[in-house]
């Protein structure tokens, strides 16, 4: 099968549509598929890009204003033409907000046929970022995923919204992790004296520091006694946290297997975010065999089972937050049942096998395009 990916993101970029992009990659050329990814820009500078596993198309991008960390490419005929050059059989569409609104385009004047991948609750971030827009946004999520002849929902809840909002051809995929790299013995005693010099319990939130990510619910989390809360990553946002999250550990980016290291160093992973699709980073810890704390909204609702691997929280709520990792850190053995549970639950869900689901349902759609001409 000839496949041209293309995506919003892409390494060296740090999220969760680049991550999944380059599995999505590496499964499709393991399985001796023929892969083209087309990507925007990264920042002059930026790491080379080392990590791709088939020919990368790199389309010229700007720096989104206000949050340069996202990038997003200028308007090119680099796209259509990678689609033709490559004659792809099916085009895969990562989170198409700008540069896959193109590559959609691209795929119908082509005659190709195209999945398109839900990673991004736009009308979260809307009410965010403006504080309303939230119908504007999903009038466009709607436009470009009815456009699609599949669209992949990555969890149940996210699933039920674009069904909801009128998104015609929906199924699920959820996302996979590595529990070959993350798993509970890279757990490290010496970083755990250097991050908690006094044994306290460590409390950590790995992801971007951008408003969305409301990590700012953490401040309760930061006044219990004998906590330390740890914060990987980085973003807009993080001057700010570091003035309200006082006593804060910020270890800025990491990645591989120094992340997997923080992970399972961990005694308690929190996520305050409400408006994830998906939520890699809960699938991590629990891999990593540390308990969760997570609001009970969206991707959340499918990974954490409440009172078994972790709890979930009512969104928005510091004090919620903040007594979840309180009954925790009160309870050693409670701790423990709640991560060797979460480790067994995600043990089947490896990026093969997450992958295999993916090529099923390309061959789903190939075989009712094939239908749809035949006829």
């Amino acid at each position: 099968m000839r496949v041209v990916i293309v995506t919003e993101s892409f390494p060296p970029d740090v999220n969760g549509v680049a991550h999944c992009t380059l599995q999505t990659a590496r499964h499709l050329v393991d399985r001796g598929h023929d892969c083209v990814v087309v990507a925007p820009a990264t920042a002059p500078g930026s790491d080379a890009d080392t990590s791709a596993p088939c020919p990368l198309v790199r389309i010229p991008s700007l720096p989104l204003p206000g949050y340069p960390q996202v990038r997003v490419a200028l308007p090119s005929r680099r796209v259509a033409a990678a689609i033709a050059d490559h004659r792809a059989d099916l085009v895969h569409l990562a989170s198409p907000f700008v540069l896959g609104v193109r590559g959609m385009a691209a795929a119908a004047r082509l005659g190709v046929p195209a999945v398109a991948v839900y990673q991004t609750d736009l009308a979260g971030y809307a009410r965010t970022y403006m504080g309303a827009g939230e119908a504007a946004a999903w009038r466009r999520i709607r436009s470009v995923h009815s456009a699609a002849d599949l669209t992949l929902a990555p969890s149940g809840a996210a699933l039920r919204d674009l069904t909801a909002h009128g998104v015609p051809r929906v199924s699920l995929w959820p996302r996979g992790v590595d529990t070959v790299r993350f798993r509970p013995d890279r757990r490290d005693e010496a970083l755990r004296r250097e991050l908690a010099p006094n044994g306290e319990l460590l409390v950590g939130y790995v992801g971007r520091l951008a408003p969305e990510k409301q990590v700012e619910l953490l401040s309760g989390v930061c006044g219990l006694d004998g906590v330390r809360v740890v914060v990987v990553g980085d973003g807009p946002s993080r001057p700010g946290l570091e003035q309200v999250l006082p006593g804060a550990v910020f270890l800025g980016r990491r990645t591989g297997d120094e992340l997997a290291r923080v992970f399972a160093s961990l005694d308690v992973f929190t996520h305050t975010g409400p408006f994830e699709t998906f939520c890699q980073t809960v699938q991590e810890a629990m891999a990593s065999g540390v308990p969760v704390v997570a609001p009970a909204a969206g991707g959340p609702l499918d990974l954490v089972a409440h009172g078994r691997t972790g709890l979930l929280v009512p969104p928005r709520d510091a004090a919620a937050v903040r007594d979840a990792v309180w009954s925790l850190s009160a309870d050693p053995a409670l701790r423990a049942a709640y991560g060797a549970a979460g480790r067994a639950a995600v043990e089947g869900r490896t990026w093969a096998a997450v992958g295999d689901r993916l090529i099923g349902h390309y061959t789903d759609v190939l075989a009712t395009r094939k239908a749809v001409v035949a006829a």
